[in-house]
């Protein structure tokens, strides 16, 4: 099948787009497991809102292929529970290209069984469609597997970055 000009420059601006890392605007961090480093990453609503700058929003979608309840663990002692669920997610363009990942939800010492398998179904599949788009680019997350990028990007005040858009924008009103 050959490719008309016209979608070879569209996929080439979207490669470019996408080879783009993130800005220190998107990037979080928590305290590691076991007060270990802290971990570095994006918040799901945020690279929900990338792709939907990149892709449009029609111009993807997302569908969960799996979701598997890993165990349900309930303490008599305690009278909490323990669970943990694991989603697979595929994202597909517009074009039909699509990638899939798996995505993991942990809550422990939930005084509620609903409450707590709602969370954690919720928490997979976010996770599952961040790590999914990551595949797409550095732009939606790649980037964060890259530990001299974010050793450097965490370092950068946001407030600097606001600074400098409201000066580059005001050039434009």
């Amino acid at each position: 099948m050959d490719m008309s000009q016209e979608s070879a420059n569209k996929i080439a601006e979207l490669q470019v787009k996408l080879n783009k890392k993130l800005g220190p605007e998107y990037i979080s961090q928590r305290p590691g497991p076991g007060g270990g480093p802290k971990l570095t990453y994006a918040e799901g609503w945020k690279i929900i809102n990338l792709a939907n700058e990149v892709f449009g929003f029609n111009g993807w979608s997302s569908s969960v292929v799996n979701i598997t309840v890993d165990f349900i663990d309930y303490s008599e002692e305690t009278r909490r529970f323990n669970v943990g669920v694991t989603a697979i997610v595929r994202v597909t363009l517009r074009d039909g290209v699509f990638h899939e990942d798996v995505g993991y939800g942990l809550l422990e010492n939930s005084k509620s069984k609903g409450q707590a398998l709602d969370k954690c179904k919720k928490e997979a599949v976010t996770d599952a469609v961040k790590r999914t788009l990551r595949n797409f680019g550095n732009l939606l997350g790649n980037c964060l597997y890259d530990k001299s990028y974010t050793q450097e990007v965490t370092k950068i005040k946001i407030q600097q970055v606001c600074r400098l858009c409201s000066a580059h924008l005001s050039r434009f009103s």
